[in-house]
């Protein structure tokens, strides 16, 4: 395959950060010239899928991380991608962590990142998508993922995720709550249930009609799991996103010297699918249909996708296979989908 020959003799010998930039920019190029647009999928070519609401041109989309600023929505959507999740975006404006702060894990098919929602702030996302909203463009499902900023002390989070919400929501289709990333202090103590509750009943007021979603983290204990899938039904959620990157680094391939000198982070990719698919069980269990999962952790494979469906996600994300995968990734899973 060309693309895996590229990434092996090309990719691999330059930061990964520093590739994804390159790639970002050579979107926005394709995009600009109208190039992406030959890859689109017809409408006959997709299986249309309903979920909280809203109408997906296939089930498959991309996760939160990669666009972080909403300027790549048209070339990603053109690529295959059925919904496009923008963020972690924060209400304000911040740089995210020292770099280095993106590492490959080759021989895992893995990423460790840090990055620490390096964003440009709520406000000029908004002003983005309303731009973007005011062209009349076809565009695809549009999700919002909110973090807490990094100088917003954790007691005054709750209303970090409001003004963000506020902003965003009229702009959005669907706001995802993220208080799972590992890479902003405390953000993850968030999870716990009395702390979690006031944000989303704060999220939900601004959101009004439209849906939102929380996601987790695969490093939470399976009770906790089924305290947060109860907590989703009774505040009327519209789903749960499972799961975000782990903290854990076992049974990986790559030396321990390396994963030792590399540090913190979350770890996406391969290593999480095992994990990623137990969670999907136990919230499949718990919520049985009454609101949407969304299944994240793993995704390589149209095969992985149809996997996690049949065992009761509404929709599934992936991000770092798009890295290992190459460009068309997206469009060939939702394509092989329809049929």
């Amino acid at each position: 395959m060309l693309y895996t020959l590229i990434f092996r003799l090309v990719f691999t010998r330059f930061d990964p950060e520093a590739v994804h930039h390159f790639v970002a920019g050579c979107l926005k190029l394709g995009s600009k010239l109208g190039l992406t647009r030959i890859f689109r999928l017809r409408t006959t070519q997709v299986r249309r899928v309903e979920a909280f609401g809203l109408t997906f041109n296939g089930p498959f989309g991309l996760a939160a991380g990669f666009d972080k600023n909403g300027e790549l929505i048209e070339p990603l959507a053109d690529l295959g991608f059925s919904h496009i999740e923008v963020g972690t975006v924060t209400a304000i404006a911040q740089p995210g962590n020292e770099k280095p702060r993106l590492f490959r894990l080759t021989p895992d098919r893995a990423l460790i990142n840090r990055m620490g929602f390096n964003n440009l702030g709520a406000a000029r996302l908004a002003e983005r998508l309303a731009k973007l909203r005011s062209t009349k463009k076809k565009l695809p499902i549009i999700g919002v993922n909110i973090g807490k900023s990094k100088i917003t002390p954790i007691e005054d989070a709750v209303t970090d995720y409001e003004t963000s919400a506020r902003l965003l929501a009229p702009l959005a289709d669907y706001i995802a709550v993220n208080v799972s990333s590992p890479n902003t202090p405390g953000l993850r103590s968030l999870q716990d249930i009395e702390s979690l509750k006031p944000i989303l009943v704060a999220v939900l007021a601004q959101a009004a009609s439209k849906p939102v979603l929380v996601k987790i983290a695969p490093d939470l204990a399976n009770e906790d799991i089924e305290s947060i899938a109860e907590l989703a039904i009774e505040l009327g959620l519209a789903g749960v996103i499972a799961t975000n990157t782990t903290i854990s680094r076992d049974n990986l391939k790559t030396t321990a010297s390396k994963v030792d000198g590399i540090g913190a982070g979350g770890l996406s990719g391969q290593p999480v699918r095992a994990r990623s698919l137990e969670v999907l069980e136990i919230l499949n269990r718990r919520v049985a249909g009454r609101i949407a999962i969304v299944s994240v952790g793993g995704i390589e494979t149209t095969q992985d996708v149809r996997e996690r469906l049949a065992m009761g996600a509404d929709l599934v994300q992936g991000y770092t296979g798009f890295v290992y995968q190459g460009p068309f990734w997206a469009r060939k899973i939702n394509k092989e989908l329809a049929y």
